[in-house]
């Protein structure tokens, strides 16, 4: 039951020192009151630890040349973030850490680096309290990949292959416990134990507890101090320079940073594997997987591109043998168009003939090939994904990340008002009820809708746009303007919807953080699931609603002449000679392009010139401090000077929303899958150039999965069937001219004037003249038998065309599984050995002779004295109780009773009516 939290004064994280152990790295624990608590025992074990220059780093600045001048809001505002500063770090103080300040003072600022490390004893009682895994065995590296295999397997040189030095090992591992230390790789030196990732992760987890106020809860963590300018940087220090040093050494001697930035963040690598391992060594599993996931998509990107090229090539091919289009351009049968506005000119049909040869490029009998290629092609891949994501989380010993060792965010357990037992942990955790949770979100959804009916008035704004533009050029006396009246307005009206996307995309991410901060959700997973949920309903709308106009409503509700429909008192737009398909084509390219251009411009150039300006500034301020000898930086001066790290969610939208554009409207630009590789090729490497060299490193975070993006890109290939379908139907002559080479001429001749209605008498008698117009309509204007016989068959196109698509790709999802047989193999071998672990002793064959009036107990020791490894366990029963018994040995993946990796129960009362074939049973 959930149980109101007591309201404290202060929840300030101390610890509890214990007198006698060595040096100032004492064991302890954490608690909210003064008094009390869990300790750290024994964790003075091993090597002591020589201090390090710092593991995270504060940096606040301070403007000298205030003064006394400022009024007193500005004075107050001044003496309540000092205030704030010197309690928080007082607080951490009192949680143990090592708080060494160093100051940087030029004529006009001081800039005050603040740094933070942490004690062997807070770093053992951290490791334990956030469930963080620590090595048991060490393995050799099990890393592999698909194509490598093929290539070694048809014995063909692999120049994608490449040597990265100090490639990191695997390990079995389970769960920290103190009292287990000696059982740990490493454990007896304090130096490297920890890894740079895991120490910043407890740091950061104490800098988010951490409070700096007293009788209001709300005010602590690091977060809200750099929102309200306390401090203006708060991130963990990189492993030294990027940059090897000018004598160059082997190798081996190059730092982890620098590994990566040579065989990774290097722009001749493009043609190489990534060393995701090392990447998910430096900088965590959560970066790890997203360049796992770019590179695999990139690399299933290849056959894509290749097929659309093919596809287009086909369509150059057929251009200049397609009848329809020889009769337009010939003009042979020169039609006369109707006017396209009340006071334009009438024009000729082959005019356009530039405009129906780039729409016959895209739309022609190779586009409903590719669409069910591209459809099953998504189908496919993300299945395989699912397989490769397996794999990996399985290798980095995440897989039951989300369930079992996931800790509530610490933002969400300062301010959450209830406590509640974990059902998985059977741990007391803050909780707040999910019906108030729910209201929330609910709330929060018509913000949400808001933002929505801005996006469709921005876009009702465009359509008048490109019709009054139309207009205009229209009027003008110039007949190949005319013509081109409606593709100029339509390529002006994307440019200025993409202007218009982006200003809205940055309004809404602000607003998305907001509402979800205030859904108060339990942990980060889920935090960053439903602000990413929210973000991309609104960006779907921002992105594809243009598109999805030109697709499938355009044109569709325009009337005829004499009976025209508007909107506003503005004429309705109607598809351009060449079709809607070019023009969607057209708007595809400039979004989906224009936007990969415009961020790769800003990756590329926006972090130099920022450096650029950051070094300008500093030389120019010692300048006038009078200082013109060059000194060395200090490492947190150097990353101090360098961007702050952003996430991954802008990395995570882009690449998905590249995917809906690529997969959704593929029939109208088969080139799609052609930019998106070419984009991605760079993408991968830029990204990893702005993450070693041009971030700040960011807190290695932990992840099993790509989280709800998948769940996003699923639906996303889902609708992607329904679209194409729709789009090869409505939007695209390829069922017109299956019908006419069944009713009329098998070679298509006279196409054209068959899609061509003829102007209603009214209209012909008005303007003296006898014009057509696009449609399937009689003298009077109303729809004729082609018309309806042709809107059953695209209908009954649409109903066969998804049922297949998602037959097929049903039975795909069932034919791959989504986890590898290879790993599911090594799943079953370990559970085998965890139950024959726990079987009886199988080396000595019965149960020995024990006092009757003594209780028996059973413990797992290693079989041989190879370690513990997997296959060496024996059950020894004994008469020693549990708490004079050494620590059971545990084995990575196993679940015992209630703990994952049985370190909880060290050994059990055993039955004395139990025969030796009997196993033994964990309580609980």
């Amino acid at each position: 039951m959930p149980q109101h939290r007591a309201q404290e004064e202060d929840s300030t994280v101390l610890i509890t020192v214990v007198p006698g152990t060595e040096r100032t790295e004492s064991c302890g624990s954490t608690a909210s009151q003064a008094a009390g608590g869990p300790q750290a025992a024994s964790c003075g074990m091993g090597s002591p630890a020589t201090p390090r220059i710092a593991d995270f780093v504060l940096v606040w600045e301070e403007d000298l040349r205030l003064g006394q001048q400022q009024d007193h809001a500005t004075q107050d505002k001044i003496d309540t973030h000092r205030a704030w500063r010197e309690a928080f770090l007082d607080n951490l103080r009192a949680a143990g850490l090592r708080v060494n300040q160093h100051d940087i003072r030029d004529k006009d600022t001081v800039v005050h680096y603040t740094l933070l490390s942490a004690s062997w004893a807070v770093l053992c009682y951290y490791a334990e309290d956030l469930r963080l895994k620590l090595p048991l065995q060490e393995l050799p590296n099990q890393a592999s990949n698909w194509s490598a295999s093929l290539l070694a397997a048809l014995r063909v040189p692999n120049m994608l292959q490449e040597t990265v030095p100090d490639t990191p090992p695997e390990f079995y591992s389970c769960q920290f416990k103190v009292n287990k230390l000696s059982r740990y790789l490493g454990s007896n030196n304090q130096d490297t134990f920890f890894t740079s990732t895991k120490r910043h992760q407890i740091l950061f987890e104490i800098l988010a507890k951490t409070p700096y106020g007293h009788g209001k809860r709300s005010l602590l963590g690091i977060d809200q101090l750099l929102a309200e300018g306390v401090f203006q940087a708060a991130f963990p220090l990189h492993d030294g320079p990027f940059m090897p040093p000018p004598e160059g050494p082997r190798p081996q001697a190059l730092s982890q940073r620098q590994v990566l930035r040579r065989y990774w963040a290097h722009w001749g690598k493009w043609n190489k594997y990534q060393p995701l391992d090392h990447v998910r060594r430096y900088f965590g599993e959560k970066v790890a997987f997203y360049f796992a996931w770019l590179g695999f998509y990139t690399a299933w990107l290849l056959p894509a591109a290749v097929t659309g090229t093919l596809v287009f090539l086909v369509g150059c091919f057929t251009l200049f043998s397609d009848i329809p289009t020889q009769e337009l351009c010939s003009g042979s049968d020169s039609f006369l168009m109707c006017p396209l506005c009340p006071d334009c000119p009438f024009w000729r049909l082959s005019s356009a003939c530039a405009l129906v040869q780039a729409g016959r490029l895209f739309d022609h009998g190779g586009t409903v090939f590719f669409s069910l290629f591209m459809a099953l092609w998504a189908v496919l891949l993300l299945e395989y994904w699912k397989r490769k994501s397996a794999t990996l989380a399985y290798r980095w010993e995440c897989s039951d990340y989300e369930s079992l060792q996931e800790r509530p965010r610490p933002e969400f357990a300062a301010t959450a008002p209830t406590t509640a037992r974990n059902p998985i942990t059977g741990e007391d955790e803050p909780y707040f009820p999910p019906r108030s949770r729910a209201r929330r979100a609910l709330a929060g959804s018509v913000v949400i809708l808001m933002m929505v009916a801005v996006v469709v008035m921005c876009l009702v704004s465009i359509i008048l746009y490109r019709a009054v533009m139309a207009v205009l050029v229209s009027r003008l006396n110039n007949v190949l303007l005319a013509t081109w009246a409606s593709r100029m307005a339509s390529l002006l009206g994307s440019v200025v919807n993409l202007i218009i996307i982006l200003i809205l995309s940055k309004i809404y991410v602000y607003l998305a953080h907001i509402l979800t901060r205030w859904e108060m959700h339990r942990t980060q997973t889920q935090f960053e699931d439903a602000f990413t949920l929210k973000v991309f309903v609104f960006q779907f709308a921002n992105f594809y609603s243009s598109p999805i106009y030109i697709a499938f409503f355009k044109g569709r509700f325009i009337g005829y002449p004499g009976n025209y429909r508007t909107l506003f008192g503005v004429r309705t737009e109607e598809c351009a000679a060449g079709g809607c398909l070019i023009e969607l084509a057209q708007e595809l390219l400039v979004i989906m392009v224009g936007k990969q251009l415009i961020n790769n411009v800003q990756e590329l150039l926006v972090p130099k010139l920022q450096s650029w300006w950051q070094r300008f500034r500093r030389s120019s301020k010692r300048r006038k401090a009078g200082s013109l000898a060059e000194v060395a930086q200090a490492p947190w001066e150097a990353d101090y000077a360098l961007l702050p790290c952003q996430g991954l969610f802008d990395e995570y939208l882009e690449i998905v929303l590249q995917f809906g554009f690529m997969t959704m409207f593929v029939a109208a630009c088969p080139l799609a899958p052609l930019f998106a590789l070419l984009n991605n090729w760079v993408e991968i490497r830029l990204d990893a150039r702005k993450f070693v060299c041009e971030r700040r490193r960011p807190v290695a975070e932990r992840a099993q999965d790509m989280g709800v993006w998948f769940h996003i890109l699923s639906a996303v290939a889902h609708l992607a069937v329904i679209s194409n379908a729709f789009l090869l139907a409505f939007a695209s002559d390829f069922l017109p001219r299956t019908y006419y080479r069944w009713n009329g001429s098998s070679d298509l001749r006279g196409f054209v004037n068959f899609t061509l209605a003829q102007a209603p008498p009214a209209f012909t008698a008005e303007f003296n003249h006898t014009c057509r117009y696009r449609g399937f309509r009689d003298d009077d204007g109303h729809y004729s038998r082609t018309y309806w016989n042709l809107l059953a068959i695209r209908l009954a196109f649409v109903i066969v065309f998804e049922h297949v698509v998602f037959s097929i790709s049903r039975f795909l999802d069932l034919l791959v599984p989504d986890i590898p047989e290879s790993v599911q193999i090594r799943v079953k071998r370990e559970y085998y050995l965890a139950k024959q672990a726990l079987a009886e002793n199988e080396v000595s064959g019965r149960v020995p002779a024990v006092e009757d009036d003594k209780p028996m107990y059973g413990r797992l020791v290693p079989a041989g004295r190879s370690g513990p490894a997997l296959g060496s366990m024996r059950l020894e029963v004994v008469q020693t109780p549990p708490e004079k018994q050494p620590p059971m040995t545990v084995v990575r993946g196993l679940r015992f009773a209630s703990d994952p990796c049985m370190q909880a129960v060290s050994t059990w009362p055993l039955s004395r009516e139990m025969a030796p074939e009997h196993h033994v049973c964990l309580p609980g």
